[in-house]
């Protein structure tokens, strides 16, 4: 296996702990201070983007490697997978949410962004190694 793909689990790893960072200062903190469940989620989305783009950049700044772009985004196939196996695997099992609930933070028509969060996790390593970084 690729040696980007090996790193990238390690590097997903950190994603998911920030992102399990996030949710309990989401639900424990600006959640409780802003009393509007939506706009939460919303801010939260938007950590969530910066937090994931900027380990993105640092991974791809510090392993100072030549990617392909295909690389790049089966990089980002890999953890979308890996986030969404996550998202439903922890937040049903663990957490105990329903699939409806679950399912309800991908209705972009009612405000919710976690669609957006996915696809910076698809396409920031092409993106970010393609246009900030130059390394495809």
């Amino acid at each position: 296996m690729n040696a980007i793909y090996l790193n990238g689990i390690g590097v997903w790893l950190i994603m998911a702990v920030l992102a399990i960072i996030n949710g309990i200062l989401r639900e424990g903190v600006y959640g409780l201070l802003l009393k509007n469940e939506l706009l939460s989620h919303q801010i939260s989305s938007f950590i969530a983007i910066f937090l994931f783009s900027a380990v993105i950049y640092l991974f791809l700044r510090f392993t100072r490697g030549t990617y392909s772009g295909t690389e790049l985004f089966i990089l980002g196939v890999m953890w979308l997978t890996m986030t969404v196996v996550f998202e439903f695997g922890f937040g049903h099992y663990i957490a105990g949410h329903s699939w409806e609930r679950l399912l309800a933070d991908y209705n972009i028509l009612r405000g919710r962004l976690w669609s957006f969060v996915l696809l910076s996790v698809l396409m920031g390593p092409y993106l970010i190694g393609k246009y900030l970084l130059k390394t495809v």
